[in-house]
């Protein structure tokens, strides 16, 4: 499973970051988490506000931190 989080480093993009390392150790997923921080990576994802989020290339969500539970479904939907 590859996770993709999109951020530039601001506090919102980091704690995507962290919510997503948490949930893929709590659920014990063999998963690449990969951060994209160039703009125009971002803006070529059709990401217009960030945060952003894909997990195996699917777009999960832009400008917002969703909640752990969130990611947690999403990521058991791709096991």
């Amino acid at each position: 499973m590859k996770i993709i989080v999109y951020g530039t480093g601001c506090s919102k993009c980091k704690a995507l970051e962290k919510a997503v390392k948490d949930a893929v150790d709590k659920l014990g997923v063999d998963a690449e988490i990969v951060k994209i921080e160039e703009l125009d990576k971002i803006i070529e994802a059709g990401i217009l506000s960030t945060p952003g989020l894909a997990i195996d290339g699917e777009m999960k969500v832009a400008g917002r931190v969703p909640s752990s539970a969130e990611i947690e479904k999403w990521i058991k939907a791709k096991m």
